[in-house]
């Protein structure tokens, strides 16, 4: 009997030495994650796996987010290691990262030039304040990232999200957008293959001076040039095209061989003016402005959308200084509301504006969709619900900020100025006179999915100019209320958005649940937990100690007569 049981003992111990060996095995052959949790946080998308294994040289992510945080930044950098303990694991191993704590400096001016440093190589700073359990927080941080390969750098922003929501749910957005921020810098810093976006020149579109901001980020990410398509033959080699606020009329050449392109597949960015306004083209006495006609009125009508003649307000507007009178020879100014310049904050169900933050718009006007077969439109952001339309003319005078709004004046709610056309497009020029251009290539009626932003408003990629120290603003940024909005950003999804085919954008519509704990209760139930969480599993070790040393005796116990 005795013999018997050993053996069996030892079997068992032989067993399971095999089974653990035979799962390491396998294991180091074939790598498996499991995600549990209900709303898939732990898991990255098909698109950022796939990318991740065609990563070919070692690339080092340094995360600046290090050190003593309040539990909401303590939650972001968790979840950033995480998300690069999955990176480095798909990758295997050739994504690496370190954290480094940038407030570890000798003394304050060494601490101050690093911080210097990293916000000119793109880095944000954030002032922190805090109080938890009665401890003030005060530091600067830096919730950010340089991803480097070989000689190459490029910065990540993990802090993203509205800034009209609440602290939490900022946190909250940007934890989501952890997988599509890292995965976008990867594959820009790792593709040699760049895709080519041409910005369309030789109808007084805005100049490279108006364009710098938005320009010298792009050029980042991909090959970017200026294309006057009256010395072109076609677009063919370009995967994207902007057009921004022209200010002259389109030839029916120039108009066809934009057509051209979308119908075979390509993508366009249209931001475009439908009245001509400026705010320094606005006289003391006020000024009647008329629509524009640019000739692409019927180019985008074939494609599904309308940009009509009018201009929209809206009560939840930007600022701008008025002169409200004289002390001496110096004029006093104060801060006016500009109903005319829309602060956007509504967004449509759409990856490229999932988490976005506020808008920067100019002279906007409303737009509508008309029917065109095979084309999906989503309208990507709107006015608030107490917006108006002012249909052309428009007379524009400095004293309507100076009036006191009518709130029975602005009833409309929610007036689209941006769509997304996505489909087969259909050419303008079908059964029609074809111009001079056709002949110089085979026309196509139908061709190939496309995908076309059309936003009405053609100042949104301009930035603003520094004239006195010969400089530029960075693009959405307001310098009268020192604001930065996320015009940027929105140009940035969209072309991510057209010229990814592995789809890295849909990361952007992760969705991670905040379960958030009732403080109260935990302030008076605090001392009562921790007891419970330190007793309970000595506890717990010493019943199922207790269990195993009875089960043991009454089975090799000696029976007593």
């Amino acid at each position: 009997m005795k013999i018997s049981s050993k053996l069996t003992d030892y079997a068992g111990i032989l067993i399971i030495a095999v089974v653990l060996l035979l799962v390491n095995i396998i294991a180091s052959e074939y790598f498996a994650r499991f995600d549990f949790t209900s709303d898939k946080r732990f898991t990255i998308t098909e698109a950022s796996r796939k990318l991740l294994s065609q990563v070919k040289d070692p690339i080092l992510v340094e995360v600046y987010l290090e050190g003593d945080f309040p539990a909401g930044f303590d939650r972001l950098k968790r979840a950033i290691k995480e998300k690069l303990d999955d990176f480095a694991a798909y990758s295997d191993g050739r994504v690496q990262y370190k954290f480094t704590d940038p407030s570890q400096a000798e003394d304050a001016k060494k601490r101050n030039d690093f911080y210097l440093q990293l916000a000119q190589k793109g880095l944000q700073p954030t002032n922190l304040h805090a109080n938890e359990d009665g401890k003030t927080i005060e530091k600067i941080i830096f919730p950010s990232a340089l991803v480097r390969l070989a000689d190459r750098e490029l910065p990540v922003q993990f802090l993203k999200g509205n800034q009209s929501a609440s602290a939490e749910q900022r946190l909250n957005q940007s934890i989501e957008g952890v997988e599509f921020e890292l995965a976008t810098v990867i594959q820009k810093i790792s593709t040699t293959n760049r895709k080519r976006i041409g910005v369309i020149q030789g109808h007084r579109e805005l100049n490279g001076t108006e364009l710098y901001d938005i320009g010298s980020t792009l050029k980042e990410y991909y090959g970017v040039e200026k294309v006057d398509l009256q010395k072109v033959v076609d677009l063919n080699g370009f995967d994207a095209i902007i057009v921004a606020r022209p200010d002259s009329t389109f030839s029916e050449p120039d108009k066809f061989k934009i057509d051209q392109f979308v119908v075979k597949g390509g993508n366009a960015l249209f931001f475009l003016d439908a009245i001509k306004v400026q705010l320094d083209s606005i006289k003391p006495d006020g000024s009647l402005h008329l629509p524009t006609d640019t000739k692409l009125t019927d180019l985008l009508f074939r494609y599904g959308v309308r940009i009509n003649a009018d201009i929209v307000m809206d009560m939840n507007s930007a600022y701008i200084p008025l002169v409200t009178g004289y002390l001496g020879d110096k004029p006093q100014t104060q801060m006016a509301p500009w109903r005319y310049f829309p602060i956007v904050n509504f967004f449509g169900n759409h990856p490229i504006v999932k988490n976005m933050d506020a808008l920067q718009i100019r002279f906007a006007s409303s737009m509508d969709t008309v029917m065109a077969l095979g084309i999906q439109k989503t309208p990507l952001f709107f006015t608030s619900n107490y917006s108006r339309i002012i249909p052309a003319p428009v007379r524009l005078s400095f004293n309507d900020a100076r009036l006191q709004p009518k709130p029975e004046q602005y009833k409309v709610k929610n007036i689209p100025l941006a769509y997304l056309l996505e489909g087969t497009f259909q050419s303008l020029y079908t059964n029609r006179l074809a111009p001079e251009t056709m002949t110089t290539f085979a026309f196509k009626a139908k061709d190939k999915p496309g995908k076309v932003l059309v936003v009405s408003d053609g100042d949104f990629v301009r930035n603003d100019i520094n004239y006195t120290q010969k400089s530029t603003y960075p693009l959405g940024y307001d310098r009268f209320a020192q604001v930065q909005f996320a015009n940027k950003d929105f140009v940035l999804n969209t072309l991510a958005y057209m010229l990814d085919n592995d789809g890295l954008i849909l990361a952007k519509t992760k969705e991670i649940q905040i379960r958030p704990l009732d403080k109260v209760r935990m302030g008076k139930e605090k001392t009562r937990w921790q007891a419970i969480n330190m007793v309970a599993p000595v506890a717990l070790i010493g019943l199922f100690g207790l269990g195993w040393s009875t089960r043991r005796k009454s089975k090799f116990g000696k029976k007593r007569i």
